[in-house]
């Protein structure tokens, strides 16, 4: 073996945080879980080490060389194996857009030969560019304006400074910060432990919790009417959870005389997964709930309209929160205890779709998932056509169904899945191993259901921050809708000719003569690179939640020197609270996607969102909070009977 001056550019997506990674590297380059000592082999030489984060990998996994003039891959005795294809393979010589799979890492190969035969590394960078969302531009005084005034600046922040300023000021015990789905949770946990409407304020810009949601439902094509994709175990309008969507559904049909459904419905709930598929409710009925609920608390009173520009402390144990209700306006809310759940604050857009939308303006073509889209449909219903599809989680496979809705209306609509790499099995940890159906890796449940309440949810909260990255590698990765109709309809595609899978890593994407986007991939295998053509190109990959893309987090991690968990999130305690922030009595709280890598697998779930709050809530009582109590059954039964009642709390 000998070290050689080439290059080779690997490309991956993280399992846990889905960020994409693309080192250029120097052969020889060695894979594993840890390196406390190189192999013998190996010492004394300058080695390029890639350490990947899983129970499935080995300590020493595997081995890229350069071997008398070729590049090779070699397992290196793994307990996993090495995957080359989709193959398990010992050894083997690998080219240019071929793919390894270790663990949960699927890693592709980019490179191509110099004069000398040398590999030199492929120039495209393939990282994941998030963009701000679309949608922000419309939303009212969404133009970022510096209006902080300079004692805001202070690491904390006098109370009769701001008082100076004769800007408007609030002061509360409670201060959510978002105002989305996380925070009506954890306000809904406040009443119902005791807080009155008027100790609590929650700050965003839409007064329905649930408008960015679904937005996002709706732009994904998940109208009203239609089912969930992913797993709904618990009601945001019931922290009890009793009765659920299911049992609320299936008295729905009962009145109706659908006694079938309605006994479909329970058995669903029911049953395990094995025997049934997963229920999930449908989006206008978990509105309508929420609706119902917000009434019940008092959220009209509570929510209040402003951009939150930026938090600090006080010089008397509470939190500043400067924020803009109007343009080119500034008020303050000072709270004791402050919640952030902000969600996801960007939108994820795959390079090559962004530089074509840059350099050719079409914004029409090529369209994110989550961006309002219904153009794509409606062209297609009327002229038929060709679409690329890129991503394949859940949303990816909603898109494909909406996309077999309209071949009803027009059958000259075909689909071409592009993926980066081929699916030859699933995710494993322990002796549990997900299923795999035309290259999609099926999970009736996000993640395995001992993370949502049972043992491993405990294995978690007790990990190391390292230990949990293992674990949620493990654990994680991308997963789509377990169901039969689902699956029966891919098939079909596939049997029918209407519905295609190629493999490939995106070079770039440039249009046509006739100003159709046209993607060129470098295709494993003898054929090099080929061109794809398409009227349209859907980005289905996905939204991004790191600190780093939300100016308010930034500000916040920067200004108070946070740290942030391996996955790039805020880092949290058990209960949630971001303990670097206690100041004095008061403490603060993070929830949702923003903590994703601490002590909860599945926190941007409904059940997570609630998880969390109850979490944080019983920290707060425990710190004696104002007019908070801890509920004992007897207040639970009380609170609950409430509820039924539609009473307020």
């Amino acid at each position: 073996m000998s070290t050689i001056p080439g290059q080779i550019r690997l490309s991956w997506q993280d399992p846990v945080t889905g960020e994409q990674k693309n080192p250029l590297l120097t052969c020889p380059i060695a894979f594993g879980r840890e390196f406390a000592r190189m192999p013998a082999d190996l010492q004394g030489q300058r080695v390029a080490r890639i350490v990947l984060n899983s129970s499935q990998v080995s300590r020493y996994h595997t081995l890229i060389e350069w071997v008398q003039g070729h590049i090779q891959v070699t397992d290196q005795n793994s307990s996993n194996g090495t995957w080359v294809n989709g193959v398990l393979q010992p050894s083997c010589n690998v080219s240019s857009g071929d793919l390894i799979k270790i663990g949960p890492y699927e890693i592709a190969l980019m490179f191509t030969l110099d004069g000398r035969g040398l590999p030199t590394a492929e120039a495209s960078e393939q990282s994941i560019i998030q963009v701000p969302e679309p949608e922000a531009a419309a939303e009212p005084d969404a133009t970022p304006v510096n209006v902080l005034p300079p004692a805001f600046q202070a690491h904390q922040v006098g109370v009769q400074d701001l008082y100076a300023t004769q800007l408007p000021i609030e002061e509360i015990d409670y201060l959510a910060v978002g105002a989305g789905l996380g925070s009506f949770i954890w306000v809904n946990f406040l009443r119902i432990f005791g807080a009155a409407p008027q100790q609590i304020r929650a700050l965003g810009i839409a007064d329905r919790p649930y408008a960015r949601y679904q937005r996002l439902c709706l732009n994904s094509q998940i109208p009203p009417h239609e089912r969930l994709r992913s797993n709904s175990d618990s009601c945001p309008d019931n922290i009890w959870g009793w009765p659920g969507y299911a049992l609320r559904e299936a008295w729905h049909e009962f009145n109706k005389g659908k006694t079938k459904a309605a006994w479909h419905y329970l058995w669903q709930v029911f049953a395990e997964p094995t025997f049934a598929q997963t229920y999930t409710p449908r989006a206008g009925n978990v509105f309508a709930s929420i609706d119902r609920e917000a009434v019940r608390i008092g959220w009209p009173q509570i929510y209040r309209f402003g951009r939150v520009r930026a938090i600090r402390q006080t010089n008397d144990g509470r939190y500043a929160i400067a924020y803009s209700p109007g343009r080119r306006q500034t008020a303050f809310v000072i709270a004791r205890h402050v919640h952030l759940a902000t969600g996801y604050p960007v939108l994820q857009f795959l390079p090559d779709l962004k530089a074509y939308r840059e350099q050719t303006r079409d914004f029409k073509s090529v369209v994110n998932a989550y961006e309002d889209h219904n153009h794509v449909y409606e062209t297609l219903e009327r002229q038929g056509g060709t679409v690329i599809l890129r991503g394949r989680g859940i949303v990816a496979s909603r898109i494909i169904q909406r996309l077999h809705e309209a071949r009803h209306r027009n059958p000259h609509i075909s689909i071409l899945h592009l993926m980066r790499s081929p699916k030859p099995q699933g995710n494993r940890f322990g002796k549990a191993q997900r299923l795999v159906d035309n290259h999609f890796e099926f999970q009736p449940f996000n993640w395995p259901k001992a993370c949502w309440g049972g043992t491993l949810r405990e294995v978690l909260e007790q990990a190391t921050p390292d230990q949990r990255t293992n674990l949620l590698a493990d654990w994680g990765g991308t997963t789509t809708a377990d169901r039969l109709d689902w699956k029966q309809l891919v098939q079909t595609g596939l049997d029918q000719g209407w519905y295609q899978i190629t493999f490939g890593e995106v070079t770039r994407v440039v249009p046509n003569a006739q100003a159709r986007p046209t993607t060129y991939i470098q295709e494993q295998g003898p054929r090099g690179e080929i061109q794809l053509e398409a009227d349209f190109i859907i980005d289905a990959t996905g939204l991004d939640s790191k600190v780093k893309t939300s100016p308010l987090l930034n500000d916040l991690v920067t200004h108070y020197n946070l740290p942030l968990n391996p996955a790039g999130r805020l880092a949290v305690t058990n209960d949630f609270e971001l303990l670097e922030m206690r100041n004095q009595q008061g403490r603060m709280y993070g929830a949702g996607a923003i903590t994703f890598g601490g002590p909860y697998a599945a926190v941007d779930s409904f059940l997570g969102l609630q998880y969390t709050a109850l979490q944080a809530v019983d920290g707060l009582v425990a710190a004696r909070a104002p007019n908070l109590h801890r509920l004992n059954g007897l207040n639970s039964l009380r609170q609950w009977l409430k509820w039924a009642q539609n009473q307020a709390p």
